[in-house]
């Protein structure tokens, strides 16, 4: 197995313990982040924001939040930039064939009126794609959000530990499989994982 071979591994092992958690942690690692600010922009409100912390070599990192439309008509959201990678995206992941699929969300992701929608472990997240450095349980990410009709806003994402569940959540969650670069897979019980461009 080449170095570039393990990079890649170990990067999308990293990232799986990110984005789905790891119930094999020790409880002692499964903190909840600190309490964080609500923010609204228009008719857009946000709340629990949070982002799980990387370990070392991790290339991708993730972000969660509730948001709700508190106003009458639809809007999208996106993430235009952030102070720990090159580039932030709100994915989506779905299972198709017994494969996890993970795609960014184009044109940003829609909030009818009356509507909450949360973005959480296992579903529509933040991605902070191409982390400049690992986020750190106890620090904070700060994201910048644009509404299409209510605006922009800075919002801080406190950084809870590796693998912890979101803000008054039980703590655990699935066991997924992802294939490598390679096409090698690195196998669990549940399923592969693709990320789509």
């Amino acid at each position: 197995m080449t170095k570039s071979s393990l990079r890649s591994i170990s990067g999308g092992i990293a990232a799986i313990v990110a984005l789905c958690g790891a119930p094999f942690l020790p409880a002692q690692f499964s903190i909840t982040p600190a309490a964080a600010a609500d923010y609204d922009v228009g008719s857009m409100h946000i709340s629990q924001p949070w982002a799980r912390a990387t370990p070392k070599g991790a290339d991708n990192g993730a972000g969660y939040m509730t948001i709700t439309n508190k106003g009458s008509t639809a809007d999208r959201v996106s993430c235009i930039s952030d102070d720990a990678s090159k580039q932030c995206q709100i994915h989506s992941m779905t299972m198709e064939g017994g494969v996890m699929k993970m795609r960014p969300v184009e044109g940003g992701l829609e909030i009818k009126p009356g509507e909450t929608v949360t973005l959480k472990p296992g579903g529509y997240h933040m991605m902070f794609v191409d982390l400049n450095h690992p986020l750190e349980q106890g620090k904070s990410v700060e994201a910048e959000l644009k509404f299409d009709q209510a605006g922009t806003v800075k919002v801080e994402y406190p950084i809870a530990a590796i693998g912890a569940p979101a803000p008054g959540a039980a703590a655990g969650g699935g066991t997924m499989m992802m294939q490598g670069p390679s096409g090698g897979a690195m196998s669990g019980p549940g399923g592969g994982m693709q990320m789509g461009k």
